[in-house]
């Protein structure tokens, strides 16, 4: 796999369309590194002239003597695959394409992409673009790149990176980092993506020991699997990846053949996926930044357990808000400890958070004291202090730091996020104390939150599933299957699923129909009949012959005035089955990810609610139990109310299962859905079942 450092440290550059005019998108890159002082041998193309900015110009690739490392493509789309050719004849390692016009406008743009992306293939010559705004690495001074963000402000060098899909917000993300003071070392941007994606990038930054955080933004991804692989590797490497992931339309939805592809949205499995595989997702630029300086400390908590130490009881009871919003502990400290906390401060809170009052104007001893107290038996693993402006004060301002020095002596290995507001110069004079600042109290607490997720992925251990896909591979008849063919399907996989019997005639319901009075649903069975009450195709609660034979002549009435093109294959018969918590569990083939298996609370639940969970398939039983304990409803399957707990290992199972069916069987199925299926203390069994096949 190419390296960061062989695309972002050439050794010699050739811009093909450079610009005498330090304006134009062929000057500026030019112009850049010739400010900048670039190390590295830079060679203008420009048929139309002998000098481009002072520099000795070249009619095209091939009139230069020695093998290139680097090709900057600034010139129409027509011309560009021509350029590659050359940029291959001269040993090119990689070509940038500033270059538009390619499949963002389809026709003959998408065939001039096509043939990019055949000669990146058949050749090795990696490219970046085409339609894309360039890249920096701000250490040698490498400035391939048209935005007009390094001409007002140079890149300070740093150890985070940058990845972005678009190249004008990927400018912005860089600007608003430079001016909070990050450090950024490379920064790329990956426009169409005929070869290097976003994906690949982060995987590289990831494997680059100069980058220690990476931000990364994207629309959508190509690639599902490069892409899970990237974040697997800075996972791997204990390098935090901070994702904005745009976009939340569903995908299919107005050609949706069941409740799980129109559940199974784009954005949500991209929700997943991210998470599953260590990314945080964030929702605004000033969420990724703070989360990326707070990065600076290299300290990941690997527990949610928060204390906070306050001057302000209502700055206090803000940040435990807000902690609670993010799935955050604010665990009381030990009563012992409380005792000698007021044995300090009389007029003090000790619970946690731990409000030191103004007491702490007069004697600033005790922000050490309680600290130490709070982080020797508070078994916290981190901590907020809210300072508010206190350490703005020229007076109280290094007594204060000199304070929280001491009372952070020993604990090396614990964070302090401090909330204060004060100028530039004592900020910075707090940080290179070794402590983070955020202004903001809920700010503070969303970057710890963020920071307490990376530690938690770095600690455990993610074992890849052990899945033989032969052992689970089954034979999908070749045709449109109906209920009772689904259903047959998957109870012969070992899904538990009411048994039924095709009805095709009246009389063949004497047989099922005698003195046991039990009750039974009849359900219309056609292949062209996705949602059968709709059409009146289903029958409740029927006990005897006489009704039997009633339901069975309405239901194909209804039919016939209802959906008259149907072909009916007859009438299903099943026990009725009453008792328990409704579900839903299907699974389906996204077309990024792959197989991905769907678990939720049932109708209402999962149609306005939303309540529901997605992993990509195979899953093991452990993240079965994650699917389940990650619904809001959870409650429900563990009495709440006093009703009985359900068997939890038989629904973790039929999880597991079902995911295992659709990972194996993923090259014959499009989707499946169990729908509903009723979970209680006695059983977890489906009702209804459907497969439908590519």
């Amino acid at each position: 796999m190419t390296t960061l450092k062989e695309i972002m440290s050439p050794k010699s550059i050739a811009i093909v369309g450079a610009s005498d005019d330090k304006t134009r998108i062929g000057g500026r890159p030019l112009s850049n590194m010739i400010e900048k002082n670039f190390s590295g041998d830079i060679y203008p193309i420009n048929p139309n002239r002998d000098h481009v900015q002072g520099m000795k110009a070249y009619p095209s690739l091939l009139d230069i003597k020695d093998d290139l490392d680097f090709i900057l493509v600034a010139v129409p789309s027509k011309l560009v695959v021509s350029v590659l050719e050359q940029a291959v004849i001269k040993k090119a390692k990689t070509a940038l394409i500033f270059s538009s016009g390619f499949s963002e406008i389809g026709g003959q743009g998408e065939v001039f992409q096509n043939e990019i992306k055949k000669i990146s293939q058949d050749s090795g010559l990696r490219v970046i673009g085409p339609n894309c705004l360039g890249l920096f690495n701000s250490a040698n001074n490498f400035f391939p790149t048209f935005t007009t963000t390094v001409n007002r402000t140079t890149p300070i060098p740093g150890d985070i990176a940058i990845a972005s899909q678009s190249g004008a917000y990927g400018s912005h993300i860089y600007m608003v980092a430079h001016e909070r003071g990050l450090g950024i070392r490379y920064w790329m941007t990956t426009g169409n993506e005929v070869d290097l994606s976003v994906g690949e990038t982060i995987q590289m930054m990831a494997e680059d020991p100069e980058v220690r955080t990476i931000m990364a933004y994207a629309e959508s991804v190509k690639d599902g699997e490069q892409f899970t692989k990237a974040l697997d590797a800075a996972r791997s490497e204990k390098k935090p990846v901070i994702f904005m992931k745009v976009g939340r339309s569903e995908v299919g939805a107005a050609a949706a053949n069941s409740h799980t592809a129109s559940l199974a949205g784009e954005d949500v499995i991209y929700d997943e996926v991210l998470r599953a595989h260590g990314a945080y997702r964030v929702k605004s630029t000033e969420e990724m930044l703070d989360i990326a300086y707070a990065t600076r400390a290299k300290t990941y908590p690997t527990g949610k357990n928060l204390g906070v130490v306050t001057i302000s009881g209502g700055g206090g009871v803000l940040i435990a808000d807000a902690a609670a919003d993010e799935g955050l502990t604010v665990g009381p400290m030990p009563q012992d400890t409380q005792d000698e906390l007021k044995k300090l401060v009389p007029f003090a809170s000790p619970m946690n958070p731990v409000d030191v009052t103004a007491q702490f104007f007069n004697d600033l001893s005790i922000v050490p004291k309680f600290t130490d107290l709070m982080l020797s038996r508070g078994g916290y693993d981190a901590l907020i202090g809210f300072w508010t402006t206190v350490p703005g004060s020229p007076i109280l301002s290094k007594p204060l730091l000199e304070s929280l020095k001491k009372a952070m002596k020993g604990y090396d290995d614990k964070l302090f996020i401090n909330c204060m507001v004060a100028n530039e110069d004592i900020v910075k004079t707090y940080e290179n104390a070794g402590f983070l600042c955020i202004e903001d109290p809920t700010r503070a607490v969303v970057a710890m939150s963020a920071l307490m997720f990376f530690g938690e992925q770095f600690k455990d251990k993610h074992v890849v599933n052990d899945f033989n896909k032969k052992d689970f591979v089954v034979q999908i008849p070749n045709k449109k299957l109906n209920e009772v063919d689904c259903s047959q399907i998957l109870r012969n996989f070992g899904l538990p699923i009411v048994t039924s019997t095709l009805i095709r005639n009246k009389d063949e319901l004497k047989s099922i129909f005698n003195e046991d009075n039990n009750k039974y649903v009849m359900k219309i069975v056609s292949p062209d009949i996705q949602h059968k009450t709709d059409v009146g195709g289903v029958k409740l609660n029927i006990g005897n012959i006489d009704n039997a034979i009633k339901s069975y002549e309405e239901i194909h009435l209804n039919i016939k005035n209802n959906a008259p093109n149907a072909v009916v294959d007859g009438v299903m018969v099943s026990p009725m089955v009453k008792g328990g918590i409704e579900c839903i569990l299907g699974a389906k083939i996204d077309p990024v990810f792959g197989p991905i298996v769907m678990f939720g609370l049932g109708g209402i639940y999962a149609e306005v609610m939303k309540d529901i969970a997605f992993a990509e398939a195979p899953i093991s039983h452990k993240k079965a139990e994650k699917m389940i304990m990650s619904l809001q409803g959870k409650d429900l399957f563990y009495g709440a109310r006093g009703q009985s707990s359900i068997d939890i290992e038989a629904l973790k199972e039929i999880i597991v299962n079902l995911s295992n069916f659709i990972a194996a069987n993923s090259n014959q199925i499009d989707q499946v859905e169990m729908n509903p299926v009723l979970v209680s203390d006695k059983q977890v069994i489906a009702l209804d079942a459907l497969i439908v096949t590519k």
